[in-house]
């Protein structure tokens, strides 16, 4: 069987939209994928139905609440096989749980550690590091970026050493759509018992991913990458990492007992959730989850591989086009440039045609410069992308490259 798409595109309000009477075609997906009702819904619910704080009410609506936002706990939990639910941690998306590992990792680095990020990295997933290093005077290596955009592997393995103290790098690339092999490379990290981050932003979406297979430290994710809200994030990492890491942030929820002189702090997942939760959105995140998950993963990707492969074959056939980024296995992401126009100026003509896509640097200014441009133009698929968009897309680009010609 394939992937119903007509039928999942009708759980998706925004998709009915048209933009200056043009039905909305909507290829940003890799900035942020759209919701469906029940997530929506969801969202509605909460704070129509049992909008209070959690954990420490004596009502109604506190115990619903609690109930429903530790459900979604337990959902993320089986949806990436962790292996405790104390260890998924609530966050603002991917940034803030790379940053709470890098923030503590400053103050457990000596100036003899190494870190190792790679050449295709989002922001999030680079100055963190640098910021950690800088401050305990450890050195940061970098894995450079092929030709073709993928990883070079043979400089990755020659950088790791009994120094090493912790690898970081992307599940997929957001700019390039380069899938990573993760689990060899986590592999190879821990061989020299390096810890391990995976920067799992735009990996999530795709399905089928296991923590403890993939063998990481720490898997970090936003929430609306994969169909949820903004504001709202996961970073998973080992009960025996987290349960001693150095404290995020302070303040309540986070502590266990508190004197005019010093305080204690709480046990996981607590220990890392300071402040009042995003409990909405933590629960209509846990629908969002639950929702994909009832999607058969390899009709997913099999769907997804026809989109990119449709793309890749009339981008070859399109002159005066350059792909960015030709990876052997490679999903979600397209980017290029045309010999004829600014990444924004192509932007801004396919809006006129109601296509949404994304331009200029992608947050991952290293790797532009890598390959030696300002910046590009990204169109990036979901589910609810069909073939004909694809081919729309290019009808577009066509009158695009045209016009600036």
């Amino acid at each position: 069987m394939s992937l119903d798409v007509a039928a999942i595109r009708e759980q998706f309000p925004i998709l009915k939209r048209e933009i200056d009477g043009n039905p909305l075609i909507y290829l940003d997906n890799a900035a942020t994928t759209q919701k469906p009702q029940c997530v929506i819904d969801a969202l509605v619910d909460y704070y129509t139905q049992c909008n209070s704080n959690v954990h420490r009410g004596a009502h109604r609506l506190a115990d619903e609440a609690t109930r429903k936002f530790e459900n979604a706990r337990d959902i993320i939990k089986d949806f990436i096989n962790a292996p405790k639910r104390e260890e998924v941690i609530w966050t603002s998306g991917t940034t803030e749980g790379i940053n709470m590992i890098a923030n503590g990792l400053a103050k457990l680095l000596k100036p003899t550690d190494e870190v190792i990020v790679t050449g295709m990295e989002h922001h999030a997933n680079i100055v963190t590091w640098q910021q950690a290093c800088k401050a305990a005077g450890a050195t940061l290596h970098n894995v450079p970026v092929t030709d073709k955009g993928e990883l070079d592997l043979d400089v990755y393995v020659s950088l790791l050493n009994e120094n090493t103290k912790l690898v970081a790098f992307p599940h997929v690339s957001n700019s390039l759509g380069t899938v990573n092999p993760i689990k060899w490379m986590t592999e190879q990290a821990k061989k020299f018992s390096a810890w391990v981050l995976v920067d799992g932003a735009q990996g999530i979406a795709h399905g089928n991913v296991d923590v403890q297979d993939i063998g990481c430290d720490f898997y970090a994710f936003s929430g609306h990458k994969i169909y949820g809200p903004m504001g709202i994030g996961v970073l998973w990492g080992k009960e025996e990492l987290l349960a001693d890491w150095p404290v995020w942030q302070t303040g309540g929820e986070m502590i266990s007992t508190v004197t005019l002189q010093d305080a204690t702090w709480n046990v996981l997942p607590y220990r890392l959730e300071a402040g009042t939760p995003n409990v909405g959105d933590a629960i209509a995140l846990g629908e969002a989850i639950r929702w994909f998950s009832e999607l058969d993963y390899a009709e997913v990707a099999a769907h997804e591989k026809a989109l990119m492969a449709r793309a890749t074959e009339l981008a070859k056939e399109f002159d005066g086009l350059r792909m960015i980024g030709e990876a052997e296995e490679k999903v979600g992401a397209f980017s290029f440039v045309l010999d004829q126009g600014h990444p924004a100026d192509i932007g801004f003509l396919l809006d006129r045609q109601g296509i949404a896509i994304r331009t200029g640097d992608h947050c991952a200014q290293p790797l532009m410069a890598r390959f030696g441009v300002p910046g590009t133009a990204r169109m990036s698929f979901s589910i609810y992308n069909t073939i004909e968009e694809v081919e729309q897309f290019f009808k577009a680009l066509k009158k695009v490259h045209m016009m600036l010609a």
